[in-house]
């Protein structure tokens, strides 16, 4: 935090100890491999640049979001939300038969710089132990740098979770394990996240069948992502249902506080039918909290 308040890393630059996982694949199978099971076009990516993507089940539900990296012609990177590492090594080495490439998870840290000038800032850091990959969301300048011993920018200020955790939210940015589990269909996650993870010109990869045949259908699908947004700092709990005139639309996946402002944000899957604004409340224990459900991202 600065002096005078919390950092808005809408406006401000700040960095926050990120947590995420590292999976490094490698070997002359591991390009031709990753095309078939990821929804990034990963061939057409050069050395040194990255996209994200999905890996899905067979039937199109989300395995994982990752960030893919090309760091060599035989070789890439993938991260992940942290604690879902291990997972997304055994979902990739799953189909590996007879494949000549390496799945492995990698020890490395990661740094999450949010704020205008972002890229600026890492310029004259960085080195080639350091890996520097893109991330910035919806209305959000950001770059994340991977490597066994990373460390900030000097002279960027670092953020609480609270601030990084409320960015995101406002941003409408998906967590895995919070509104991606096993049972999402990725285009309920937004346009944002499909168009940026999911090529429809690379052929056939793993789960492509229910991906294209939603976006053929004008992404309709039953359930969106929406952002919640209190009159006062009380967080709506994790996993409660949220109410329009009595009856249940859907359930709060992520809730975190908006620094500075006396309200709190959530994020919650949300039935198609409803359209924002519109006013709701999330229930507990001792009663209704009143939220308003709004449009991703959040202004």
């Amino acid at each position: 935090m600065s002096a005078d308040g919390p950092i808005d890393l809408r406006t401000a630059l700040g960095w926050f100890p990120e947590p995420r996982d590292v999976v490094g694949v490698a070997g002359p199978d591991a390009l031709p491999y990753l095309q078939g099971q990821l929804s990034q076009d990963v061939d057409a990516l050069a050395v040194g640049s990255s996209a994200r993507s999905f890996v899905l089940q067979p039937k199109g539900k989300v395995d994982a979001w990752v960030r893919v990296t090309r760091i060599a012609a035989d070789e890439v990177v993938l991260d992940v939300d942290g604690g879902h590492g291990d997972a997304l090594v055994a979902r990739l080495r799953r189909f590996l038969l007879r494949t000549k490439a390496d799945v492995d998870a990698l020890d490395w840290r990661a740094v999450a710089i949010r704020g205008p000038g972002s890229a600026e800032a890492i310029a004259a850091g960085g080195g080639d132990d350091v890996l520097v990959a893109p991330a910035g969301w919806p209305g959000v300048d950001g770059v994340d740098l991977l490597g066994r011993a990373v460390g900030p920018p000097p002279g960027v200020p670092e953020v609480d979770a609270s601030v990084y955790e409320s960015l995101r939210i406002r941003s409408g940015v998906p967590r895995m394990g919070a509104e991606l589990t096993d049972a999402t269909i990725p285009a309920e996650a937004g346009r944002w996240v499909i168009d940026g993870s999911v090529s429809f010109t690379k052929g056939c990869f793993t789960g492509q069948e229910l991906v294209a045949r939603i976006d053929s259908r004008g992404g309709h699908v039953p359930r969106q992502l929406r952002g919640l947004v209190t009159g006062a700092e009380e967080l709506p709990p994790v996993g409660a249902p949220v109410v329009v005139d009595g009856a249940e639309i859907g359930r709060v996946t992520s809730s975190a506080p908006a620094p500075g402002t006396g309200r709190a944000l959530a994020l919650a899957y949300v039935g198609r039918a409803v359209t924002p604004p519109v006013a709701a409340e999330v229930r507990r224990g001792d009663g209704g909290l009143p939220v308003t459900v709004v449009d991703l991202p959040m202004d």
